[in-house]
This record gives C-alpha cells, sequence and structure tokens, in this order.
C-alpha cells in the first residue's frame, strides 16, 4: 500500500483536504496528515484523523509524538509528501530551507519525493518573489501544480486557485503510475511564440499556436519523464503531469530554460523572435508617424543550452523553414550544435494546424516521416527520446 505523507497549509483552501483524503483513501493509498499551525484555523486536527484513520502531526514539540515517531522518520516513511493547499508563505520558507515548524523540518530532512499544489491570491501567485520561489522548487526536483483559474474567496479572479482534489488524486497516481521508459529522466520543452514589446499595447511576434510543443510535452510525460515545459504566450491547457513556467518574451525564455537545468534532455520546440526592440514606455501614436525600430538580436537559447556546461545529454532543436527545408536543418543542426534537428516546412497551415510533417535530421541522415497529427508526431519523436535516453 502506498503511504502519502499530507501537509496542510495555513489557507481557506484547506477544506478541500478532507475531500483529498476521501480520495486517496478510496483509490487504496494511506494518507497520514500534518496540519500547520495556519492551517488549523481552517480545519480541525479531529476532522483530518477522522477522516484519514491516522493520527495527525501538528508540532516538532509534542514529546509522544516525538518519542513514538520522531519528525526524521515521519518524512522518511511515506511514499510521497504532498503539500495541499501550498500557500505562498509555505512555499517561500521551503524554497530557503526553512525548518521553523514541522511541516518544513520534515520536508527538510526527507528524501522522498514531493508534490505540491498551491492556493493563493492572484496578486500573490502572479508576484515575481512568488514565481522565483516556484521556479527553485521546480529546480529542486519538486514537483508544483499549476494552480486552478476561477473566482477565489477573496473576491479576485485569475490562478491561484487550488487544483480540484480530484486533479491532486490524478497527479499523484501519475507518481505512482509504473516505471516508464523515460522514469527518472528530466526533460526540458519549450513550446510557443515569443512576444517582444514594442510598446504597452504593440509587440513583435510570430504565427506559431504551441500545438506541437504541448503534445512533445504530453507524450514525455506519458512515458514517465518529469517535464519542464518552458512556454510563451498561447491558450492552451498544461499537459497531465507536466511542470509549466509561463514567459513572454525571448530573453525571459532564456532566463528560464537556464533555471530549469539540468536536465537529460532538452526538446527547443519554441518558435523564439529573433530580435526585439527597446520599448517605448507609452502607447506610440500613429499621428506622429512611423517610429523608427532598432532591431537588437535576441539570445539564442539553442546554441547557447549546446555550449552549456550543464549541456543535457540529448539536445533536440526545431526548424520551422518555407524553402529547402532538410538544406537549411541539416546546416542548423551543425551550427547550433545539436543531436537533433525536427524540420517542417510551415510555408502553408502547419503554424496553428493540427497537423505535421517532419524531417527528423540527425548524424546519421534524415528521416522523412509522413504526414500525422501532431499528437502522433509527438508520441513517434517521445519514443525516439526514450530510445535514446536508452
Amino acid at each position: 500500500m502506498k503511504r502519502i505523507l499530507l501537509i496542510v497549509g495555513g489557507g481557506i483552501a484547506a477544506y478541500k483536504a478532507c475531500e483529498l483524503i476521501r480520495l486517496i483513501r478510496k483509490a487504496g493509498m494511506a494518507v497520514t496528515p500534518v496540519l500547520t499551525q495556519g492551517g488549523a484555523h481552517f480545519v480541525t486536527p479531529m476532522t483530518l484523523a477522522a477522516l484519514a484513520e491516522s493520527p495527525v502531526y501538528t508540532t516538532l514539540w509534542d514529546l509522544k509524538d516525538e518519542a513514538e515517531m520522531g519528525h526524521i522518520q515521519l518524512s522518511r516513511a511515506a511514499d510521497l509528501i504532498v503539500v495541499a493547499p501550498a500557500t505562498a508563505d509555505l512555499m517561500a520558507r521551503m524554497a530557503h530551507g526553512h525548518a521553523d515548524d514541522l511541516a518544513t523540518t520534515l520536508l527538510l530532512a526527507t528524501d522522498t519525493p514531493v508534490l505540491a499544489a498551491p492556493a493563493m491570491n492572484v496578486r500573490m501567485w502572479q508576484h515575481a518573489a512568488t514565481q522565483r520561489n516556484v521556479a527553485q522548487l521546480r529546480a529542486d526536483g519538486i514537483t508544483v501544480m499549476e494552480p486552478d483559474e476561477g473566482a477565489m474567496a477573496c473576491g479576485e479572479y485569475g490562478p491561484g486557485r487550488l487544483p480540484e482534489p480530484t486533479a491532486i488524486l490524478a497527479a499523484i497516481e501519475r507518481h505512482f503510475a509504473g516505471d516508464g521508459p523515460l522514469t527518472g529522466k528530466h526533460i526540458l520543452v519549450t513550446a510557443g511564440p515569443t512576444h517582444e514589446p514594442i510598446d504597452p499595447v504593440r509587440y513583435i511576434a510570430n504565427r506559431s499556436s504551441g500545438k506541437q510543443g504541448y503534445a512533445i510535452a504530453g507524450a514525455l510525460a506519458e512515458l514517465g519523464a518529469r517535464v519542464t515545459l518552458v512556454s510563451g504566450p498561447v491558450a492552451l491547457a498544461t499537459p497531465p503531469g507536466v511542470t509549466r513556467i509561463d514567459v513572454e518574451t525571448a530573453r525571459e525564455m532564456a532566463d528560464a530554460v537556464d533555471r530549469a537545468l539540468p536536465a537529460d534532455a532538452a526538446v527547443m520546440v519554441a518558435a523564439v523572435a529573433d530580435w526585439y526592440v527597446e520599448a517605448a514606455a507609452q502607447k506610440l501614436k500613429k499621428g506622429e508617424g512611423a517610429p523608427p525600430l532598432a532591431l537588437h538580436t535576441n539570445p539564442d537559447i539553442l546554441a547557447t543550452l549546446a555550449k552549456s556546461p550543464t549541456r543535457p545529454r540529448l539536445l533536440v532543436g526545431f526548424a520551422a523553414e518555407t524553402e529547402r527545408v532538410v538544406e537549411h536543418a541539416t546546416a542548423k543542426r551543425v551550427r547550433k550544435g545539436a543531436d537533433w534537428i525536427v524540420a517542417n516546412d510551415v510555408s502553408g497551415d502547419v503554424m496553428g494546424g493540427d497537423a505535421n510533417t517532419v524531417h527528423l535530421v540527425t548524424a546519421d541522415g534524415v528521416e522523412d516521416w509522413e504526414p500525422l497529427p501532431k499528437d502522433a508526431v509527438a508520441r513517434r519523436l517521445a519514443e525516439r527520446i526514450a530510445a535514446a535516453l536508452g
């Protein structure tokens, strides 16, 4: 029987821990609750104990608990630690290695995998400090789910709601789904366009929808990989089991890619803008005439990654071409230092469409794949990556 240690943080969403405990037990797993001081303001130890049919741990300073099951043993007796709700404060303390209460001490003392389900006000979730903390937690190997978007108890609307208990259970079950060919591997994927601001309302962009990159991220997760998806602005749902980091510009994407390392493989699908301009602080007025736009070269994320001391063992780039597709892709593979280049002709409706015709360019030659739906391209490429990583 799988054993879950559930840390309940101090937010209004703590009441959903009751339903989560019920679902975990119904799925045939045991659950031991750890209730933070803040969490106890929203749900009682008695409630959690009754639902879990387990003792509820609340403090480091309980002599009986420490004598019967010390916090070190408690932290390592579980197969998975789940933090739900993971508040902004709790994640900040996790990211900085605090050990000032039972929950953070358990998390610092454990070598057990950790899954965090965030819940907080939308502004708190979007704050730069929270995003830095989330990035650090993910870089440390903690799986941080994306919060749901919707109306909040505070009256605001946006991302920050605790994922539904059914979604958290699904994430737990994916963790225990069994060893796939990519289990234990961390794979970095970039997807979508980048937007390079001209002024507060205009930007330079391209037609990438992100569909192919998201399909690849999902296919890799299905094979057991821990997937970090660095995404430009797209209107797509995060694939199940994938950790998503949203960025806007090429420079933000380059920074996010660097923070996500190390990785066993990287699949750079994003259509990164080649240039940016120094954005005007205010909206440019049409009546003032066309402004001169001085183009500056964006960082070359693929080439930089190829030369990095933390270069992934397998580096896969994409080449979107409108002519001499294979010729340009072959030259790009050598020029960028990639192991593989996936080339496709985007002169038609590939960008934004649901099908793709690709050519896999490697040091051994070129494979011409037949036209396929993008999810089929993703599955085939994921299987090739699994085989290459052994």
